[in-house]
């Protein structure tokens, strides 16, 4: 095997991780899956408890991995096995490795449907889009949608080929910037709507009445998708980060940005969609329908669907683009790593995967329609296994490899590497010892009884 080691890429400094790591984070989970959960599980409360959480889990899991990364310069599969080489260690690296490479083939179908989406309101056909069964047909169309979807997949892979410096690099310095201005010019005409007011009040202002122990587990599964944790972007991202860099600096830069991107989400979807329901928290129905069915309707309504739809649509793909050059990238280092292989091939390889695993999901709703895996089109399987099952497993991991193998000192001699600080250590420590395996386990044990209808979440 090749030790790529010596000429590893690295981010140009601490901008560049940054940003990179903040497109990770932000994307089509906090664009159209935060506002409907927090509609949906009790508005300011359940704002409040995701922001308590990625103070704490959230903080705690992002430091562990990218510390992890960057004391070993390698992705998730060597690191872990860097620092053991049972049986366990293996298994806790490839599942980090694997989840990107089953996320992104179904997340690329979804880019596909934007671009199409972004493409009609350009070229002025936003009353389309608002009709009841425009979304049904597109989605069933089989051929129409394999098309986007390998559109989408080709732009994700030309950046990815392009390296760590002048292809992540410098697509998020690029699209981050042009990202949270679209979203406060969409946030501020969201929340003038007549009657957007009451949205803003149920978004912002928590009330104990509406909560429930489902808020909490719904804004601990958010997080997991929000910040990237758990999917080995951040190990790998932290294998290319300098040592000079503040990893707690550069955390609080990830939190702060992707927790801001969520609650202008939220200010962009909830006001408007109350003012455009009259008020009625059902209105804001989940993921697709809500993005591309409700917001179509909303957006009409308002009149300006052309520009609003436009802005909306390109702010969505390059969060969607943000995120998907993550997960490719991920897979990307761990086949460079792990076979050797040239930046080339490792792309290549990944590319042929996401476009036969993504065909699956992108023609599940059309000709495939018949097939289903434990009651689930392609897509929702996939999304289960990886979110609700997957992730959780891997984050439990990753705890245990830090609190019970490598110690917690090494974490924290590393943190403290060049002009670092460690102000949350106290957290930290008691955060990966005890908190976040106990949070992990709830979150798989209640995602895997909802899918079996145990319980409803």
């Amino acid at each position: 095997m090749k030790n790529h080691n010596n000429n590893r890429s690295s981010f140009s400094g601490k901008i560049g991780f940054v940003l990179s790591a903040a497109g990770a984070s932000v994307g089509l989970g906090n664009i159209w899956r935060f506002p409907y959960l927090a509609a949906k599980y009790g508005g300011g409360i359940f704002l409040l408890i995701y922001i308590l959480l990625a103070l704490t889990f959230g903080y705690t899991m992002i430091v562990a991995e990218t510390s992890i990364g960057r004391m070993t310069k390698k992705s998730p599969v060597g690191a872990f096995n860097f620092f053991s080489k049972s049986r366990w260690a293996s298994f806790g690296g490839w599942i980090n490795a694997i989840i990107p490479l089953l996320i992104v083939p179904y997340y690329s179908v979804i880019g596909g449907w934007v671009i199409k989406y972004l493409v009609e309101y350009v070229i002025g056909d936003g009353k389309r889009l608002a009709g009841d069964d425009y979304f049904a047909s597109f989605i069933s169309s089989g051929f129409s949608t394999e098309l986007c979807f390998v559109v989408f997949t080709m732009i994700t892979l030309i950046i990815i080929y392009a390296g760590v410096r002048n292809g992540i690099e410098r697509v998020s310095k690029f699209m981050m910037p042009i990202l949270v201005v679209l979203s406060i010019i969409i946030m501020i005409y969201s929340v003038t709507r007549p009657e957007a007011i009451d949205g803003v009040k149920y978004f912002l202002v928590p009330n104990l009445k509406n909560f429930s122990w489902m808020t909490v587990v719904a804004a601990m599964g958010q997080m997991f998708y929000s910040l990237s944790i758990a999917m080995g972007i951040l190990i790998t991202f932290g294998s290319y980060m300098k040592k000079d860099v503040s990893i707690e600096e550069s955390t609080k830069n990830v939190e702060v940005f992707d927790t801001a991107i969520a609650i202008m989400a939220g200010l962009m979807i909830i006001p408007a969609v109350f003012a455009f329901s009259g008020g009625d928290p059902k209105a804001l129905n989940a993921g697709p329908s809500l993005m591309f069915i409700t917001i179509p309707k909303m957006f009409e309504e308002m009149g300006l669907s052309t520009v609003v739809g436009t802005l909306f649509f390109t702010l969505v793909l390059f969060a969607a683009l943000t995120s998907s050059i993550a997960l490719s990238e991920s897979s990307v280092s761990t086949f460079e790593d792990q076979f050797g292989w040239s930046r080339k091939k490792a792309t290549v390889i990944v590319g042929a995967i996401m476009l036969v695993l993504g065909s699956l999901s992108s023609l599940g709703y059309g000709p495939l329609a018949c097939v289903k895996i434990i009651g689930m089109q392609f897509l929702d399987f996939f999304d289960f296994l990886t979110n609700s099952v997957m992730m959780p497993i891997a984050a439990l991991a990753t705890c245990l490899l830090v609190s019970r193998v490598i110690g917690l000192k090494k974490i924290e001699e590393e943190v403290l590497h060049g002009e670092g600080s460690f102000k949350r250590k106290k957290i930290f420590n008691f955060m990966i010892k005890y908190l976040c395996p106990i949070f992990a386990v709830i979150i798989l044990i209640s995602s895997v009884a909802n899918a079996l209808g145990l319980i409803t979440i």
